[in-house]
């Protein structure tokens, strides 16, 4: 049986930029709504959430948690996010999954660059969010600076339903604007002893304003309220959070929250807008699809009755059951023993164990049930993306998409004996992770791992010694370069051999173009019909796809690209796949040397945070460094460079941030694009390569 009725789940996620407090916050909830009786604090590696031991040591998120708890009736699903930059992964396919999100943002810091990336995420999958801002009592908060950053950086528009009172050390409370009522919290430290009064006198008619200002906002999307509104009747509180919740799961604007949550101010009330405001499952539009076979669109509403169909968004190595498979239920019900259907992979599969999850921890059930987030223990065959469906209606679902690794190092394992071990564990790391990756050298044969910076790879490597007991050496790392083709050129490939009797023939001619950055690859064929047998097409794209991989310039991979196939003779007894696939690969390379192929770097976002006295040393620094700064502010008594730099200048950053602000200042660094290098860095990186010197040395 269901524990709530569908109307009453709620999927939400918590988002933010590192050190926001997205933590802090859900070990408040956990605790207000009676699953755990102690509070967790990230400082002291004690957050229930945080449970893995880098976590503990590092008081950062570094795997996206799920966890259930109970408001007012209602389930909670809840995933706390990593705000680490190298672990966006884990908010991109939590965000995939999940129906609403908490955006919580520093009172101190506003909008920062993290802040910005997990909006971009949220827009792309059209996710309704609160904005919580947190940290209402530090020393510079500026609550107003706060939601007028929503509007200009975020390009969204805030409705703040609360008035802060007070800030700093002097913040005690909210009052709630949809209520009109005052919620002081007293001195008890647990946060639970707190009051709900009359507005006072002294601020009536600020409420006045600010409630018309809200009201106004929601007259938009509420005709009735609006007529209301206008007639100036009286608008009760239950047709204020109608109307809020309306305009929130249509994103017209972002209701903002007030807090201090390591204070245990602000988080009830942030409960009951999760409740009052985020949608259900069916709120949201029912999930679409397309039939594996056939092509044809597919929806599937969010009902128990309806057919089942689910979606794998998270692995996750699991000592005692191989792997746990993360898995979001979007339609129907499955029970324990039943088959599923692995539409992906064209798989059938028994489920054997359900769970439903706490952190690391897990409790067995025995059912799941349309809106429902749970995991599947010890199913082998399952990845990141399946779709799971019945197989007399299969459905596959759009999977997440991850962004490409922008740092690569050498890795090997200490001894022999280690090696089988090491790339064991390895591949279970793969599985877990789509942003890790590990690939061969063509030019070396050496074994590179992949990831989206240095902090991931670190983590990966201390993993290998806690949960597989491998010792391995990682090399320095190395910047992920690609080429690309700055005109368009046209070249044939011929391959013809005589082996004996029967020889091998293969001819093409291929035009190649370049395309915007970002938009990978595109083959088009644009050959008459009868010319060349259909089989023989793929191949040449085979082929051609190979070349890429190998590169032009350096070794690097090719991407940015179109090939168009314009012409192809055949042979009669001598055409065979193997010599069109060598005729493709040949017509690629000679076309894109003709193209003026170039080198590109991954160019990254920076922010820092730092006292005015430090501006002219770090402003001179980053120019060093090849970079553009695009923006200065001040920001409370710091000021905030925000600049583009190449990722091959930024290795070991962190030291020299330390010793130019003699420890004051702070950064965040960020993925933007792909962007080409200057000659001068081309050929470097070109004769370094030539003289097997490795290129990952930082030039400076």
């Amino acid at each position: 049986m269901r524990s709530c009725p569908i109307e009453r789940v709620r999927n939400i996620g918590f988002m933010a930029h590192i050190d926001a407090g997205k933590t802090t916050t859900t070990e408040r909830i956990l605790y207000f709504t009676g699953i755990t009786y102690k509070m967790g604090e990230v400082d002291e590696g004690t957050a229930v959430m945080d449970w893995m031991v880098q976590e503990q040591e590092r008081g950062i998120t570094i795997t996206a948690a799920a966890t259930t708890c109970y408001w007012k009736d209602h389930r909670i699903n809840i995933i706390d996010t990593p705000g680490h930059v190298d672990f966006t992964a884990e908010v991109e396919r939590s965000l995939r999954v999940l129906d609403g999100a908490i955006i919580i943002l520093c009172a101190v810091g506003g909008v920062e660059s993290q802040s910005e990336t997990v909006w971009r995420q949220a827009d792309k999958y059209r996710v309704p969010r609160i904005v919580y801002v947190n940290k209402m009592d530090r020393l510079g908060a500026d609550p107003q600076r706060a939601v007028e950053e929503i509007r200009t950086r975020l390009g969204a528009r805030p409705l703040p339903i609360q008035i802060p009172l007070g800030t700093e050390d002097r913040f005690r409370g909210v009052i709630d604007l949809v209520e009109k009522k005052e919620i002081v919290w007293k001195s008890d430290l647990l946060g639970t002893d707190f009051e709900k009064r009359p507005v006072s006198e002294e601020y009536r008619e600020e409420v006045e304003l600010k409630r018309r200002e809200m009201l106004e906002v929601l007259s938009e999307v509420d005709d009735e309220l609006m007529r209301k509104y206008l007639e100036d009747e009286e608008i009760t509180p239950e047709e204020v959070k109608k109307a809020i919740r309306k305009g929130t799961i249509e994103l017209k604007f972002f209701p903002v929250l007030f807090g201090a949550s390591f204070r245990n101010k602000g988080v009830h009330p942030l409960l009951d807008a999760i409740v009052d405001y985020l949608p259900s499952p069916v709120d949201i539009p029912p999930v679409k699809g397309y039939h594996p076979r056939t092509h044809q669109e597919e929806i599937r509403k969010a009902s128990d009755s309806e057919h089942f169909c689910a979606l794998v968004f998270k692995i996750m190595n699991d000592p005692f059951l191989g792997s746990l498979a993360y898995f979001r239920v979007y339609s129907g019900k499955l029970k324990v023993g039943s088959s599923v259907y692995n539409a992906s992979k064209d798989q059938e599969e028994r489920v054997t164990r359900l769970l439903e999850m706490h952190a690391n921890k897990r409790k067995e059930i025995s059912e799941v049930y349309a809106g429902d987030i749970a995991a599947f223990g010890g199913m082998k065959t399952l990845s990141t993306g399946d779709t799971l469906c019945l197989k007399s209606r299969p459905i596959l679902l759009e999977p997440p998409t991850f962004p490409e690794p922008v740092v690569s190092a050498t890795i090997e394992p200490r001894t022999k004996a280690d090696h089988q071990r090491l790339f064991s564990a390895l591949e279970k790391f793969m599985a877990e992770d789509p942003t890790f990756k590990v690939v061969q050298d063509p030019m070396t044969g050496q074994t590179l791992v992949q990831g989206m910076g240095e902090l991931h790879l670190e983590i990966i490597m201390d993993r290998l010694v806690r949960e597989f007991g491998v010792q391995a050496r990682l090399g320095r790392p190395q910047v992920a370069y690609k080429e690309t083709i700055t005109k368009a050129a046209e070249a044939e490939g011929k391959f013809i051999r005589q082996i004996g009797g029967r020889g091998q023939y293969g001819h093409c001619l291929v035009r190649v173009e370049p395309l915007e950055r970002g938009k990978g690859f595109e083959f088009v064929n644009r050959l008459k019909s009868g010319i060349l047998p259909v089989e023989f097409i793929p191949e040449i794209e085979k082929g051609i796809r190979e070349a890429m991989e190998a590169g032009l310039v350096a070794g690097f991979p090719v991407t940015d690209v179109r090939v168009i196939l314009l012409e192809a003779s055949y042979h009669e007894v001598d055409s065979v796949a193997i010599a069109y696939k060598i005729a493709g690969s040949l017509a690629f390379k000679e076309a894109g040397t003709k193209a003026d192929p170039v080198i590109l770097e991954p160019i990254m976002k920076l922010e820092i945070v730092t006292p005015d006295e430090y501006v002219g040393g770090l402003v001179g620094d980053i120019n060093a460094r090849r970079g553009r700064i695009e923006a200065m502010e001040l920001k409370g008594s710091s000021r905030v460079i925000r600049a583009f730099v190449p990722l091959a200048e930024m290795f070991g950053y962190a030291t020299v941030l330390r010793t130019i602000t003699q420890g004051r200042g702070s950064f965040s660094l960020e993925f933007s694009r792909y962007d080409q290098t200057p000659p001068d860095v081309q050929e470097e990186i070109k004769a370094r390569i030539e003289g097997r010197i490795p290129f990952s040395e930082a030039r400076r």
